[in-house]
């Protein structure tokens, strides 16, 4: 009892005096005994992709990362999440700028540090399933223009969606990190869809798949911290692979949620430049960095360097200050504790219904999304099946219930988008189905089998103006965006029909 009450009485004394290196050395002489050695969190940053996605609509232009993406690389991050998700088609459709030439020219400012991507499985970056070799061209091409690690997810966390993917991405020696869409039926984990159990086959399937880590993607910021903490020290036990935690700052919980994953052992969490987090962007990497000092997770980040990386960022915000949401006095969606809709979702729907003269109807939208969601079997109100379950609910409220279905919503319950995590109503299938023309019972395959090839076509379609495979992927990801870019990237809008 002696020896341990002395070194308790080290340890404590350490934290109070400022003396880590004695708590260092008792927690390396502890090796054995139940306590585990000191690991760094690692940092990934979302500045230049997710945090202005989620909160500038993805408006940041490529002028404004050159002239700090250097001292970025310095910083010390894990990786930089630089690309993918909606930067793509923004890039195309509003910022008149080539995704491709971005992401070479940042790995040119940034050759250190791994470059990292979101990629929608067999969607890529668009919003519909592609064929296989389109997928195939377009992870080589993003493996040769500058992305090191490719963060894999599915909207209805099908891993038969990450099949192809996942072959490119090994084929090009890439870091394939294969994610778990984090969702909820009830107000925290558990129930019987989204329990622990779910979650943990998930990622053992993964593992087994090939995964060379594993990411927890919260995009709507609903996990609990206590429920961040269970989660993450289960999988540690689970999987051999690395486990990385994404969430959003929506509800307020994502820096509590961080800090009990950290103590449960997650290697990386996602983080943002303060002026470019919180709200429905990641958490801020600065409070994190100065909440772990001088504990067995120190991150080994410079604060005084961070905030001089912040700075710079303020000092552009201003462009950008009209895609901000001020709307609200509130940073933070209490409201997504109960109604757990992302912030994206609702701002697009609310922005929609405005423009239709409906607004009024809101509170009966909000009322029928989980009524939807829970007859389309449950899936994560993720991109696309956040937008599609959306518009459903809206026509529902409008027009009656199933009165009027999407192609979208048709495919999805046909089993083109993949398996859902639980089984769709069957009243609702023979609604949803009775005139598709695909047939009416759903397919078991895996969708991507049914998609013959369409990389030759898209080859043919652009053999006058596509220059190389990126000009050729652009035109078969978003054929009418696509090749109106092109045109007008290359001065020929007068020279080819549309």
């Amino acid at each position: 009892m002696e020896l341990l009450f002395t070194l308790v009485i080290t340890k404590y004394a350490c934290y109070n005096t400022g003396g880590f290196n004695l708590y260092r050395i008792f927690k390396s002489e502890s090796k054995g005994r139940g306590v585990q050695l000191e690991t760094p969190l690692k940092i990934t940053d979302t500045t230049f992709r997710d945090a202005h996605q989620s909160i500038l609509a993805t408006r940041m232009k490529t002028e404004d990362m050159e002239p700090i993406a250097q001292d970025m690389g310095k910083a010390g991050f894990y990786s930089m999440e630089v690309w993918g998700g909606a930067t793509y088609d923004v890039a195309i459709r509003f910022l008149g700028e080539d995704p491709w030439e971005r992401l070479r020219k940042l790995k040119k400012l940034l050759p250190d540090t791994p470059l990292q991507m979101l990629i929608r499985g067999q969607n890529l970056v668009g919003y519909r399933h592609y064929a296989d070799d389109v997928v195939n061209a377009f992870v080589h091409h993003a493996s040769d223009s500058g992305i090191d690690i490719f963060r894999v997810f599915d909207a209805v966390n099908d891993e038969r969606n990450f099949i192809a993917c996942l072959r490119a991405i090994k084929e090009c020696g890439k870091h394939a990190q294969l994610t778990l869409c984090y969702s909820l039926t009830e107000p925290k984990m558990g129930g019987p869809v989204y329990n622990l159990d779910y979650y943990l086959n998930k990622a053992k399937i993964f593992e087994q798949m090939g995964a060379d880590s594993l990411a927890i993607k919260d995009m709507a910021g609903l996990i609990a911290p206590d429920d961040a903490y269970t989660l993450v020290k289960t999988l540690k036990e689970t999987v051999k692979v690395p486990v990385q935690l994404h969430s959003h700052y929506t509800s307020g919980m994502a820096s509590m949620s961080y800090l009990k994953a950290a103590e449960a052992g997650v290697d990386v969490v996602d983080c943002a430049l303060a002026p470019f987090a919180l709200r429905s962007s990641q958490p801020a990497v600065e409070p994190i960095v100065a909440a772990l000092r001088n504990t067995p997770r120190d991150t080994g980040l410079d604060l005084n360097q961070l905030i001089r990386l912040g700075n710079y960022f303020e000092s552009i915000a201003l462009k950008y200050q009209k895609f901000l949401n001020n709307t609200k006095m509130a940073l933070i969606d209490t409201g997504v504790l109960v109604h757990q809709i992302p912030g994206g979702m609702i701002s697009n729907l609310v922005s929609q219904m405005k423009d239709m003269g409906i607004l009024n109807r809101l509170n009966d939208v909000y009322a029928e999304i989980p009524r939807v969601r829970a007859e389309l079997g449950y899936p994560p109100l993720v991109t696309p099946t956040s937008q599609m379950v959306g518009v459903q609910a809206v026509q529902n409220v409008l027009v009656g219930r199933y009165k009027l279905v999407s192609q979208q919503i048709q495919d999805y319950v046909f089993g083109l988008y993949g398996k859902p995590p639980a089984p769709i109503d069957p009243d609702v299938q023979r609604q949803v189905l009775r005139y598709y023309k695909g047939g009416k019972t759903p397919i078991i395959v895996r969708p991507a089998d049914l998609i013959p090839p369409e990389l030759d076509k898209a080859k043919e379609a652009t053999k006058d103006i596509a220059r190389d495979i990126g000009d050729v992927l652009i035109y078969a990801l978003y054929p009418v965006d696509g090749l109106a870019f092109l045109k007008k990237k290359y001065g020929m809008e007068d020279k080819l029909a549309a």
